[in-house]
């Protein structure tokens, strides 16, 4: 499997982390190490998305204005590109094992 794809969620999570307000409730107790949590960067990566289009939706009836879209819609498109990458490494992964013999 490709470093760069873990790389990249990592990255991804922590420009997450410092755009968004932490919540003491959110801390793990050992805040040192950075795990890798699927369904917690699913369910982000899904919540990036569903901002994105609140956003845009926003500046439609002309409620947001278009520097806050633009933003959104760059966070969603890393996010999704994330999740694209993380995807193709699980199947070529996959794939890998599939083609080795028995």
């Amino acid at each position: 499997m490709d470093i760069n794809a873990i790389n990249a969620l990592k990255t991804y999570n922590t420009a997450q982390r410092a755009l968004s307000p932490v919540k003491p409730e959110t801390k793990t107790a050992d805040s040192g190490t950075d795990q890798f949590q699927p369904m917690k960067a699913a369910k982000e990566m899904v919540s990036t998305v569903v901002k994105s289009e609140q956003a845009a939706a926003a500046f439609m009836t002309g409620n947001a204005d278009p520097h806050s879209v633009v933003e959104a819609i760059a966070s969603a498109e890393l996010a999704v590109e994330t999740a694209v990458t993380l995807r193709n490494k699980v199947v070529e992964a996959y794939q890998e094992l599939l083609r080795m013999p028995i």
